[in-house]
């Protein structure tokens, strides 16, 4: 679904699309709303780089077991048969 903020909404917050995506990004994970691939992917980071934008924001790390399970059914999917 495409969400349409007005440049002059952005202007007037002093920050790009790329940038709104990022904070958005980081206060719905940190609200545990998305997991860390979810929160990456919206904005436009790989995990590790979202990772070290976390660290910079000092925002812990959460890792459920969602996540968890999620981590496993990518490497089930990954192992050679």
């Amino acid at each position: 679904m495409p969400v349409i903020i007005p440049d002059e909404l952005l202007a007037a917050a002093r920050l790009t699309e790329p940038e709104l995506k990022m904070e958005l990004a980081l206060t719905l994970f940190q609200q545990e709303r998305l997991t860390l691939a979810q929160a990456s992917r919206l904005a436009g980071m790989s995990q590790l780089d979202f990772q070290r934008l976390l660290a910079d924001r000092h925002i812990t790390i959460h890792y459920g077991k969602e996540e968890f399970q999620q981590d496993l059914e990518t490497l089930r999917r990954m192992a050679p048969r």
